[in-house]
């Protein structure tokens, strides 16, 4: 039989499934913010597992994740823990923003402190009565800033167990991506656990393709750390990317994209045109190398310099059209 968890107060028994909320502060008008948390709590030992999304207010998409995620599971089958958080940043999930109110990006705030920033206080909260009771963590993101992304995993490809788990969640491609300094996947990897962060799908809007990925991808990874007792079925082989690059409008105008998240391009292929409002064609933007557009903008109406294009090279290129 699996032990009884604590967390905030409330204990969680084997077998079975508690909602709860961690306090945070007080709003001006003394009405309570807190920290919605879910914790499954499986029969059987194994391992322990933490789901976080909307640690950027506008990042929604992973919301929805977590709680198909949820809907799918019984602690009852469950081996070991899962700890699921679907909104960390709760003022900027309700107030419809990406930042804390003193524009403070709490994914640069961790591993925080009892007595600093609100950012910090919130990164503490998570880190002192979630992610640190873990040895797996998966951060739900998605685009930001008017702009959309193929479903992605980012993560350290050079650390073999992560390189295994983000080869079994089977996103489309994944990225190598080295670590950001105060960012909840540092500090957790530095911690000793391991961690994948999911891309898919753009601000304020749920994906249903990107939402598919995720929730298949989450619990393929939780059959594979022997958090579920299930047939492991095999996703389509992603593409593995180490470097990538930005297209940048070249002028001020309006833009037509002619090609879409998850399609090839040529080095020198042109992508799209910029025009004018008069309709005359100012220029036109170009690849910058081989590879799969993993990312693009959303608005028609771009600035001298704005990015518009994200694209991967593809060192494995098997599972992408």
């Amino acid at each position: 039989m699996n032990d009884p968890v604590t967390i905030g107060g409330v204990t969680v028994k084997p077998g079975t499934k508690k909602a709860m909320e961690l306090p945070i502060a007080k709003l001006v008008t003394g009405s309570p913010m807190s920290m919605p948390v879910v914790v499954l709590n499986g029969r059987r030992p194994g391992p322990s597992m933490w789901l976080t999304a909307a640690i950027h207010g506008d990042e929604i998409n992973g919301t929805e994740i977590v709680r198909q995620v949820l809907e799918t599971l019984s602690p009852k089958d469950l081996f070991g823990t899962l700890f699921a958080v679907p909104v960390v940043n709760v003022y900027g999930f309700t107030a419809g923003d990406r930042y804390l109110p003193d524009r403070r990006d709490l994914n640069r705030s961790f591993p925080g402190s009892q007595r600093g920033s609100l950012a910090r206080r919130i990164a503490h909260l998570l880190m002192s009565e979630v992610v640190n009771r873990c040895q797996y963590g998966i951060d739900l993101h998605t685009a930001s800033d008017h702009r959309t992304n193929l479903p992605q995993i980012r993560a350290n490809l050079d650390h073999v167990e992560t390189l295994e788990l983000a080869t079994v969640f089977g996103a489309p491609v994944m990225m190598h991506s080295s670590h950001r300094d105060g960012s909840l996947r540092q500090v957790a990897s530095d911690a000793g656990a391991t961690v994948l962060l999911y891309e898919g799908g753009e601000a304020w809007r749920f994906d249903p393709h990107a939402t598919r990925v995720g929730v298949d991808g989450v619990l393929r990874v939780m059959t594979h750390v022997g958090m579920l007792d299930k047939e492991e079925h095999q996703p389509e082989p992603s593409a593995m990317s180490r470097s990538s690059k930005w297209v940048r409008a070249g002028q001020s105008g309006i833009l037509s994209l002619r090609v879409d998240p998850g399609d090839r391009v040529a080095r020198g292929q042109v992508i799209g045109q910029i025009h004018n409002a008069l309709g005359v064609r100012l220029s036109s933007p170009k690849a910058p190398i081989d590879g799969v557009v993993i990312g693009s903008t959303l608005s028609p109406v771009v600035n001298r310099g704005d990015a518009i294009l994200h694209v991967a090279s593809i060192a494995e290129s098997n599972g992408v059209d």
